[in-house]
């Protein structure tokens, strides 16, 4: 028997096997799953007497609360695409890119009113603006209005394309232009399948949405969560105080964080004065984590730290560093080592690591190449730009951008993204190996590396770095602290102590494009040797 694979199948799981359950919390709001199916089935019938139809493109600019989860189902069962956006774009990239999708629908939280009046002028395609938090002038009706309107019947999930696209995701724009990544139904399915895989999941879990929705970590743990009954409790913005409040009053039993919110968490001055007790998995993603971060997130918290590994195009989880049976930790230095790593391929993924003529590089741990991805997640290609996918494909293989080193078992540990390595005097540094050498002083907060030029040495490693309220730490003693850890040819050449929090993407990535083209402006690390990738 051939069925479709959709997302639809999760919701409805979750609504048959657990429709008296509450499994949604959005600020003081509380929602069954019963619940929950039928606001998207009446948000599924409001889009329909919009005018969105199959294909058409619905746009969310909100921050984690109910509604938007609600939208990765309500266009999903007419047929429509959901299309979350990052709510820390200018009002220029934002533009950019509702009118590249060709969005027909715009759903907003009231406070982005502003953003609205620009959309009004300069989005010609958007025909309908939708405000969450009731009626404003900038909108055609609210949320609640659009849900009223009626309530369509349970969708033959049966006659769904799988092969159609779900979601439409623009990547964050970290190292250029922004593409629409294309999900299809049965890529997001097998997704939530393939989690699911990774560690035993209960229907008793209480996962803490802390990264946004609109971020692929965030998304890409909402359908597992739903297929599986569990509570699932909004954090609209994440402050770290609140974090803790909501791990205490509502018992979370896992979160997701990017490496900039647990720096955040383990500095919060509120850390210690709840009951955290019920955590008992912390997943880190969407940056490159270290040893130190893993221990102090297992120390302050009780409970296990590891990493996934994925991007946008991959759905995202490709690989985690979960236990593997055939593999034993030499000493606790050796296991937090290997829970800092990428670790190793997820259910339906394969993974390999190869040099610049696609042969594998050797499995020794220490020969880099860059990571290339084959699996039912692979995204469909790139939003109306053929020639970007193609850009990215070789035989079938997605190429990452990222660079790593793996070993026999598949552990791969990456090493910088191709476009960050930096090549100083015909030696390759890894950004990445500096900044975890940086971050590993107890005085740094958070800190990024990146190349500028150099006559002599063509390109030599510069360090912005932010230090800890209160602690300081002198340049000459923060460079001899990292000379216990690298070779001399490694070392930061210039340090650059700022008060201010480095630039960070939306989704809490730093910002190295823009540190780095302080120096490059006017020159080409092309024309120096560096491989430069498509954007993307």
């Amino acid at each position: 028997m051939h069925l479709p694979l959709t997302p639809v199948r999760c919701l409805y799981r979750g609504v048959d096997l657990y429709g008296g359950k509450v499994g949604v919390v959005s600020g003081e709001k509380r929602y069954t799953y019963a619940q929950l199916g039928e606001r998207c089935e009446r948000l599924a019938f409001g889009l329909h007497e919009l005018g969105v139809r199959p294909g058409d493109r619905v746009a969310y600019l909100s921050f984690n609360n109910n509604q938007l989860l609600e939208g990765y189902y309500g266009p999903l069962l007419i047929g429509a695409i959901v299309m979350p956006l990052n709510v820390r774009l200018t009002s220029f990239e934002l533009t950019e890119i509702l009118n590249h999708s060709g969005a027909r629908v715009l759903i907003f939280e009231n406070e982005f009113a502003p953003l609205v009046d620009a959309f009004r002028e300069k989005c010609a395609g958007i025909e309908q603006y939708v405000a969450i938090d009731g009626a404003i002038p900038q909108a055609h009706l609210s949320y609640e209005e659009l849900l009223a309107q009626g309530r369509i019947d349970r969708p033959d999930w049966t006659t769904i394309d799988e092969t159609a696209i779900a979601e439409l995701f623009y990547t964050s724009g970290s190292t250029g232009t922004p593409k629409g990544v294309m999900l299809s139904h049965r890529t997001l399915y097998l997704h939530a399948l393939d989690v699911l895989t990774m560690a035993f999941q209960s229907d008793n879990d209480v996962n803490l949405h802390t990264i946004p929705l609109f971020h692929a970590n965030g998304w890409g743990s909402a359908h597992t969560a739903t297929m599986s009954g569990q509570l699932q409790v909004m954090v609209r913005r994440f402050e770290p105080g609140i974090v803790l409040r909501l791990i205490e009053r509502e018992r979370a039993v896992r979160m997701l964080l990017v490496p900039v919110m647990a720096n955040a968490l383990l500095n919060s001055a509120e850390l210690g004065k709840f009951d955290t007790s019920s955590l008992k998995e912390i997943l880190l993603g969407g940056a490159a984590s270290s040893p130190e971060l893993i221990e102090r997130l297992e120390k302050a918290f009780g409970c296990e730290s590891k990493v996934g590994y994925g991007l946008t195009e991959t759905s995202p989880i490709v690989s985690s560093s979960r236990v593997k049976g055939t593999v034993t930790a030499g000493d606790e230095q050796d296991r937090l080592f290997r829970q800092s790593m990428a670790g190793w391929p997820i259910v339906g993924v394969e993974l390999r690591v190869v040099d610049s003529e696609m042969k594998d590089v050797p499995r020794d741990g220490q020969t880099m190449g860059e990571i290339v991805v084959r699996g039912d997640m692979v995204m469909s290609g790139y939003f109306r730009e053929p020639a970007a996918t193609q850009a990215v494909m070789t035989e079938g293989w997605f190429h990452t951008g990222d660079m790593a080193v793996w070993d026999e078992e598949t552990y791969l540990h990456i090493v910088d993204r191709k476009k960050d390595i930096i090549i100083s005097g015909g030696e390759n540094i890894s950004s990445i190996e500096v900044e975890k050498a940086i971050f590993a002083h107890p005085a740094v907060f958070e800190c990024a590396v990146v190349a500028a030029p150099d006559t002599m040495w063509g390109e030599i490693p510069v360090a912005w770095v932010v230090l800890k309220p209160g602690v300081g730490v002198t340049t000459e003693a923060l460079i001899a602290f990292v000379g216990q850890r690298l070779a001399k040819f490694k070392l930061p050449r210039v340090i650059h102590f700022s008060e201010e929090p480095l630039p960070k993407t939306g989704t809490g990535k730093i910002l190295k494009r823009e540190l780095r083209d302080s120096f490059w402006k006017g020159k080409s690390r092309a024309a120096r040797g560096v491989d430069m990738l498509p954007e993307g």
